[in-house]
């Protein structure tokens, strides 16, 4: 596999520190330095004139939801915007009333922040959370999630693209199929925006939930929640606000004083995104995530797990003993960037933990070449 040719003038476009790998976009994202200076721009107009700004808001963030609604190819009546997906979680377990005996459905392969929210919640009304495990080398991980399915299962939360593992998990397929057997469906979509075409997901889903300031380029925190229109009437936010009355999805937006500036420049990453071109984005960087996992391969020996079409990280397994347990997942973060001056990802995993990489377009492909080769040295010390 060749990498792609790198898009001319994108790495500029970023405050990257150049002495480091970037190679964990996926976690945490990185907003380009165009974005930064127009949600700058946005803080001074606030501090200009705050009554003016908070009283103009409600209207300049509903603005702001339609302009990003493009993005998903979704309604904006059906949107609403939130800092993150574990607030998005939070909204959607809320909304939905359990009851004693009930079940909600996560995966081995969940995001762990929210399946404790499901955990929570659960434990609130008398309902049970069951988690599905989802074999590594899965052909089709939704065979495990549909045999998991019982009369009690009430809800099921899954990954679009799983987090530790990169693997599409939550298709339009096993949603409708969870839809016929009376499931209600959440779609932890924390890295598609930006990175997949996201319209047909949106659609069968109850409540889908995605960060904008991963693969879409916008400040942090920024996510959208979107809610099927049977569902948007029972939608119950976190706070009450002065927007409560209106329903969703002001009421779920508004929550008084507080920074809005990252949303309002939020379609400034999306232009960004367009101009560069959204496709070829996507292309470049399906593409470098599959070369950086091939040279892993090869010059590492490490397993590569499944790829998913589309998606811009990688991962694969590290050897049996290495980060297997939580406590030794941070230590070797630390070695990889301290020794190797890389940034990654790093999971536990009975059997050896499983290590992900991003690509994203200010990366570079010797970067991938330079982690492997010296993960090899690491790997053999430890």
């Amino acid at each position: 596999m060749n990498p792609p040719d790198p898009i001319e003038g994108a790495a500029e476009l970023f405050a990257l520190d150049p002495t480091v790998a970037h190679l964990n976009h996926g976690s945490y994202g990185v907003m380009p330095i165009e974005v930064s200076r127009a949600q700058d721009a946005f803080r001074a107009e606030q501090e200009a004139d705050p009554d003016g700004f908070f009283w103009e808001l409600p209207g300049r963030v509903a603005a702001a939801r339609t302009a990003l609604a493009r993005l998903l190819g979704a309604d904006p009546a059906g949107l609403a915007l939130l800092s993150n997906v574990t607030e998005a979680v939070a909204v959607a377990l809320d909304s939905i009333p359990f009851a004693p005996g009930d079940e909600i459905l996560v995966t081995d392969h969940g995001y762990g922040v929210v399946n404790l929210a499901a955990e929570r919640r659960a434990a609130e009304c008398g309902a049970t959370v069951r988690t599905v495990p989802v074999p590594l080398d899965a052909a089709d991980p939704a065979d495990a999630v549909l045999a998991a399915v019982t009369p009690r299962t009430r809800a099921a939360i899954l990954d679009k693209i799983t987090s530790p593992t990169a693997r599409e998990l939550a298709t339009p397929a096993l949603l409708r199929a969870l839809a016929a057997r009376g499931v209600v469906t959440l779609v932890d979509a924390a890295h598609a925006p930006g990175m997949l075409p996201v319209a047909p997901d949106v659609e069968p889903a109850d409540f889908w939930f995605g960060n904008l300031h991963k693969w879409a380029f916008a400040p942090r925190p920024t996510a959208l929640l979107a809610v099927s229109a049977p569902w948007r009437s029972r939608v119950r936010p976190l706070t009450y606000s002065w927007e409560h009355a209106g329903g969703f999805p002001g009421n779920v937006e508004w929550r008084g004083t507080a920074d809005y500036t990252g949303w309002l420049a939020a379609p400034a990453a999306l232009a960004l995104l367009e101009r560069l071109g959204l496709d070829r984005v996507r292309e470049h960087n399906a593409r470098l995530a599959g070369y950086g996992q091939r040279q892993l391969v090869e010059r590492a020996g490490l397993a590569a797990l499944p790829l998913s079409p589309g998606v811009a990280m990688a991962a694969v397994r590290l050897p049996a003993g290495v980060a297997e347990a939580e406590e030794q997942v941070r230590p070797l973060m630390e070695a990889v960037r301290d020794r190797l001056g890389a940034r990654v990802a790093v999971r536990p995993w009975p059997g050896g933990g499983v290590l992900r990489v991003s690509a994203q377009v200010y990366n570079r492909p010797d970067e991938y070449r330079t982690l492997a080769d010296g993960l090899a040295k690491l790997l053999t010390a430890l």
